[in-house]
């Protein structure tokens, strides 16, 4: 079979569903073996970050690689953000990128880049194809180098005087990914250190949502009573009731929990990245470390580890619960979780919403208190994204979807899009600024196109607010952080999709009550803040 041909039947020997991308001249007979699958529906984009983000984010909620395709030169170069994106974030993502013949690969050539070099730094391997007979085995290990923890992205590019060759080779059954524990001896020193210790505090990371282990460290919380937090990426894993959650911590600013984490004698991390924050922001005092994760800690002076469990979190936690652990109940002095409970402004009994103010807070509280349990929120980046991140409490792991390695604005849009493929029976709320909604709204078309259905908030006050409290506090003012928008409105119907403006609270309840009861579309809420 012809080459182009044969990456088809590896991608659906994959199980691959989705290919996310924009057709060129070095990938037509891609293009064209593609649309011969009965397996895998092709989305073209409007952009290639877009369709990045959108692997990205199926990626994440699929428990699947997330798949995307361009061409050469500025198609590669557009994808390169939400590749990043999917890299920081330990999304497993694979990008097919077509090439200049190899007859062109040494001479200055049009829309010629060294694509390898430039995706090296962004990806857990990129490579070219040299040979047409390594088809099969390129794929394959692509496919598994992006899965395995911790997940990434992987970049393979195919010049095009190879996709009309003609080979013999078929694909390379997938195999079930490797899994460690660790050895009960190590076990039983973990757990002789949690009976030593007075105050263990426990730091969820999103290695607990990734590996689907869930389960079994809600049954370790329980079993110690300890206080809990979690990163940005890692909520939902407690419940918002939970006595032992305190919530989330890796602020910036304000890291009320910081309180607390400081007066414990041992640091209990279950599957923590150290891209979301690094150790030296809230382990000033160089506290020890019982580190669980599928790979080894990073070396770090902030990160003093007593004893390391390293392999699959989900059995790792089963033998940590079966070694009869001790009860740590201890609860951190100065009525933290009184604190954070009004620094985070959770919802508690709210009053009669016509007597509030239109927050980004109390939009979160009305998300929470009008969707289901298996709701989806998507969060762009921006200063929302950090109230999203303190106030808004998922009901389930998963169902919260932050950038939180690379942090790129202009993920919400295409993002949701991911997320609805992935999880079609699902409802999604896309929540972002002004700024990031127009770096991809192109892409309302795409999911217009698809049939999806999803509420997108655009919250509209015509600035990076953020960065313009950042130039505030340091310089006294800010420059460069405002700009105009267009009418919202008339720009959903430019789509063809539902637009409402609001600028109340009981505005803003109204419309999203009624577009969770009969979500057939997508509808546009803009928001203008108080």
């Amino acid at each position: 079979m012809k080459v182009s041909n044969l990456i088809v039947s590896c991608l659906e020997n994959e199980g691959v569903e989705y290919v996310f991308g924009i057709v060129g001249k070095e990938i037509l007979d891609l293009a064209d073996a593609l649309s011969k699958s009965t397996q895998i529906h092709f989305v073209n984009v409007r952009h290639e970050q877009g369709a990045a983000f959108m692997a990205d984010v199926y990626g994440r909620l699929s428990n699947k690689v997330g798949v995307c395709l361009s061409t050469l030169g500025p198609g590669a170069t557009n994808l390169l953000t939400g590749i990043a994106s999917a890299q920081l974030d330990h999304s497993p993502v694979l990008a097919l990128i077509g090439q200049a013949g190899v007859e062109r690969n040494h001479n200055e050539s049009h829309q010629y880049l060294d694509i390898v070099k430039i995706f090296e730094p962004a990806t857990k391997w990129s490579t070219q194809i040299k040979d047409s007979q390594t088809i099969s085995t390129v794929i394959r290990k692509g496919f598994k180098e992006a899965m395995m923890e911790k997940p990434g992205s992987v970049a393979v590019v195919i010049p095009e005087n190879f996709a009309t060759q003609v080979i013999s080779n078929t694909p390379i059954p997938v195999t079930p990914l490797p899994e460690s524990v660790p050895v009960k001896e190590v076990i039983k020193d973990a757990s002789t250190l949690i009976h030593k210790c007075t105050k263990p505090f426990i730091l969820i990371g999103n290695g607990v949502i990734r590996q689907n282990a869930t389960p079994e460290v809600l049954s370790f919380i329980n079993t110690l009573q300890s206080p809990v937090t979690h990163s940005f990426m890692a909520k939902g894993v407690l419940d918002k009731e939970h006595p032992s959650n305190y919530f989330t911590f890796g602020f910036n600013e304000n890291d009320e929990v910081l309180e607390g984490i400081n007066q414990a004698d041992l640091f209990i991390t279950i599957g923590l990245d150290f891209v979301e924050k690094l150790p030296k922001d809230w382990n000033q005092k160089k506290i020890p470390i019982l580190h669980i994760d599928t790979l080894p800690a990073e070396t770090n002076e902030y990160y003093p580890i007593e004893v390391e469990l390293v392999g699959n979190i989900k059995k790792t936690i089963q033998l940590l619960n079966e070694s009869n652990l001790p009860v740590k109940s201890w609860e951190p002095f100065g009525n933290l979780k009184s604190k954070i409970y009004k620094a985070y402004q959770i919802n508690t009994n709210q009053p009669k919403l016509n007597t509030l103010p239109l927050t980004i807070e109390n939009i979160l509280h009305c998300i929470e208190d009008y969707t289901s349990d298996n709701t989806i929120v998507v969060s762009d980046v921006g200063a929302h994204k950090v109230s999203i991140a303190r106030t808004y409490q998922p009901k389930n792991p998963n169902r919260l979807i932050i950038s939180n390695g690379l942090a790129s604005m202009g993920i919400a849009i295409p993002g949701s899009i991911g997320a609805k493929l992935a999880c079609p029976n699902d409802p999604v709320i896309c929540i972002t600024g002004d700024g990031g909604a127009l770096m991809n709204f192109a892409e309302i078309e795409t999911a217009k196109r698809l049939g999806l259905s999803f509420i997108l908030i655009v919250l509209n006050d015509s600035k990076l607010k953020l960065e313009m409290q950042q130039m505030d506090k340091l310089f006294g003012d800010s420059y460069g952080v405002t700009f105009e928008n267009p009418d919202f409105v008339k720009l959903a119907d430019g789509y063809g999709i539902k637009g409402v403006r609001v600028r109340t609270l009981v505005e803003f309840q109204t419309v999203l009550k009624e577009s969770l009861i009969n979500l057939k579309d997508i509808v546009l809420i803009e928001v203008f803040l108080q």
